[in-house]
């Protein structure tokens, strides 16, 4: 199990970095702060450039993640947008990845709460600092999934302009 874990957590949080290193430093073909304050203004939030930076953080803290270190924070950042990726972006496009659904921002955050509930294992900066037993249960993952969501629905409906909601609700 701790072989699974591992790779899990370094598949995912290298994934997740590569994301976030294309919209913090324009890394893999991203578009950086700029390019991608530019999509963020798109689906309408009030301060793009705050919001492309807190996301880029998020997703590049799935080298934390792949670390197995704060293991249920790492997840909450990856979570949190993920569910915002997935309302935001990828729900009006169904399910499958190839009609740009929401099957792979899915998985992810699917990953994130599991690793959270289940701990990092045994390879991880957690378990070398013996923190593991005391951040991970299923109530970790409960709370992760449920701080997420609840972000989520904040960051939506406070830093997103009225305009582009009722654009969405229609």
């Amino acid at each position: 199990m701790s072989y699974g874990l591992l790779l899990l957590r370094l598949v995912v949080g290298g994934t997740m970095f590569s994301h976030g290193a294309q919209k913090l430093f324009g890394w893999f073909g991203g578009g950086g702060p700029r390019g991608t304050a530019g999509f963020m203004g798109q689906l309408g939030f009030r301060a793009p450039l705050v919001m492309a930076l807190s996301a880029g953080l998020g997703e590049a803290g799935g080298l934390v993640f792949a670390a197995g270190f704060l293991t249920p924070l790492a997840a909450l950042g990856i979570a949190i947008v993920m569910i915002n990726a997935i309302t935001l972006v990828h729900w009006s496009k169904g399910f499958f990845n190839g009609n740009g659904g929401l099957e792979f921002p899915l998985t992810l955050l699917t990953v994130a709460v599991a690793v959270a509930a289940t701990g990092p294992g045994r390879f991880s900066v957690d378990r070398a600092l013996g923190w593991d037993d005391n951040l991970s249960g299923v109530w970790w993952g409960v709370g992760v999934l449920g701080a997420a969501v609840a972000i989520s629905f904040v960051t939506q409906a406070v830093f997103r302009r009225r305009a582009a909601l009722r654009a969405a609700a229609a």
